[in-house]
């Protein structure tokens, strides 16, 4: 159902789902204020909200609310729906890994929660203010998740690293965005698009640039990925788990969104420079990510590259481009889900194992996890049939369609760079000799890990049948002007 009166009815049932997740908050922060710690009540809570607004966001009206600021089109619930259920992913995952270290407390899924609603509004922005407000939301959010452990080192300097950078880059982007206004006259992307109509000029596409860097900084896309290793190291493992996965995706949607709606018309100044970008990306992510040994930092350049691969099917443009990167961000969101729920319940005499070192001989200790290990680095090596070779099936067909074949080959050399240190982690899991017994993991970690690795392979050919008209119905409602 489309609604399109712009009475508060229609308004608050368009805003439905970020309405539940903003009341769910607030009254969940009201709940452990008074209890002052989380306990199994309120870590379903939490995730019950989440759901909730997962479904209502699947089964809820489509149309514009707020003079066009919210926008709820098949693209804006096709993301709200996996961004809701990885976050609700991550309130088990990370309340569990805290309670086990004595630092449980229940501003974490309040935060989730948070960071949730503001990557909702990201993929439903209509205009460069609500863009602003969601973005920043999301991010706040993420910057204290990211320092959560407070009195260890490397958390707070994450936190720090991640928040100063994030505010650097949130000014470039809101530069942008004030020279685009100043270009267009309007904050709203449907005016935006009417006044680039004959073309964008020099000084629209300058704030266009902008917007488009800060947006980078968000998704960890070269030349903007500096803050990554960094704060995946130091951040707690189920943390980077969550913004590793569903942040990037509504930052991908939201650029989508203001290239397609906005910029349509200077399609060819846009794709040179996320074609750059991409470029830069996969190299950034094969070539650095050699000399790295800690597993956390290694998926950081992991990352960066899989987000290469993402720009080069939204660098195609058009439906195609769009939905070929919406296939490869859900299939990328499930496999880093999975792989931080794996790192998340491993542990060697208390000691979490972060390093190639201690994953060494884990086929004998860990076969099953093992195996799931496995079964995520050959995905996001793109080796068949893992559901990692799909997403790259997806966008390499995309760029070749648009002209770009060039460009998927370089993308496909950096992809056979980086098989070495994905390679080199399953030859140290299955033939390394082991240092020792691993600690038993716990329930929820092994669940997630088990339920992700089943889905990258076998589950991922029967999603596909699925996954791909949907997220083709969803590519078309954003590539509209």
């Amino acid at each position: 159902m489309t609604l399109e009166n712009a009475t508060f009815e229609n308004a608050a049932a368009l805003a439905r789902p970020e309405l539940i997740l903003i009341v769910s908050a607030l009254a969940l922060l009201v709940w452990g204020a008074f209890q002052s710690r989380a306990t199994a009540a309120f870590t379903i809570a939490a995730m019950a909200a989440l759901v909730a607004a997962a479904i209502a966001s699947a089964v809820g009206p489509t149309g514009r609310a707020f003079s066009g600021g919210l926008i709820v089109d098949s693209g804006a619930v096709f993301s709200k729906v996996v961004i809701y259920l990885a976050s609700a992913l991550a309130v088990p995952l990370g309340e569990r890994w805290f309670a086990r270290r004595g630092m449980a407390r229940f501003e974490y899924p309040v935060l989730v929660m948070l960071a949730a609603l503001g990557m909702g509004m990201m993929v439903s922005a209509g205009d460069l203010i609500t863009l602003y407000i969601a973005i920043e939301l999301h991010s706040l959010a993420l910057y204290i998740l990211a320092a959560f452990q407070r009195d260890d080192e490397k958390s707070s300097e994450a936190g720090l690293k991640y928040f100063v950078l994030g505010a650097l880059s949130s000014g470039i982007l809101l530069y942008g965005a004030s020279l685009i206004y100043g270009f267009a006259g309007s904050t709203r992307f449907e005016a935006i698009a009417a006044a680039m109509t004959n073309g964008a000029g020099v000084g629209a596409l300058f704030g266009l640039i902008f917007v488009i860097c800060g947006i980078a900084f968000k998704v960890s896309a070269a030349p903007f990925h500096m803050w990554t290793p960094d704060v995946y190291e130091g951040a707690p493992t189920p943390v980077v788990g969550f913004f590793a996965g569903a942040p990037k995706l509504a930052a991908m949607v939201l650029l989508a969104r203001i290239l397609t709606q906005s910029f349509g018309g200077a399609v060819h100044q846009w794709q040179q420079v996320l074609i750059v970008m991409a470029l830069l990306s996969v190299g950034v992510g094969a070539f650095a990510g050699l000399a790295q040994s800690n597993l956390k930092r290694l998926w950081a350049y992991s990352s960066i590259a899989s987000i290469g691969y993402a720009l080069v099917g939204l660098a195609a443009g058009g439906p195609v481009g769009i939905q070929s990167m919406l296939v490869y961000m859900v299939l990328y969101v499930v496999d880093v889900t999975g792989f931080f729920a794996c790192l998340a319940a491993l542990s060697r005499g208390g000691k979490p194992m972060e390093t190639m070192a201690d994953f060494a001989g884990l086929a004998r200790e860990r076969p099953a996890l093992c195996l799931a290990m496995t079964v995520f680095s050959l995905s996001a090596l793109g080796l068949p049939p893992m559901s990692g070779l799909w997403g790259k099936y997806y966008v390499f067909k995309a760029a070749a369609g648009a002209g770009l074949v060039w460009v998927a080959v370089a993308a496909l050399v950096g992809s056979v760079v980086a098989a070495y240190y994905y390679l080199k982690l399953i030859k140290v899991m299955w033939l390394d000799p082991s240092p020792g017994a691993t600690d038993k993991p716990p329930a929820e970690a092994v669940a997630i890990t088990y339920a992700t690795a089943i889905f990258a392979f076998p589950v991922v050919l029967i999603a596909l049948r699925f996954l791909d008209p949907i997220a083709q119905t969803a590519a078309t409602a954003l590539a509209l002007r």
